[in-house]
């Protein structure tokens, strides 16, 4: 039952996509490109909070720190 429900959910997810390529036409690319970047930065922050995190979490006090 769940590989249905993430079959019929990437389905979906695909045919969101080819719809908005179908409509927004020549300028997909451009708006593509606008979201994996945006996707990447949020991405690379999120990853850099979560090492000042770790590092926090092993101050001076902490035995391997």
């Amino acid at each position: 039952m769940k590989t249905a429900v993430q079959f019929g959910l990437w389905f979906a997810v695909a045919l969101v996509a080819l719809f908005l390529a179908i409509l927004l036409g020549e300028r997909a690319s451009w708006y593509f490109a606008w979201v994996i970047g945006t996707l990447m930065i949020v991405l690379i922050a999120v990853a850099g909070t979560v090492m000042l995190d770790a590092q926090d979490s092993h101050g001076p006090g902490h035995p391997s720190g």
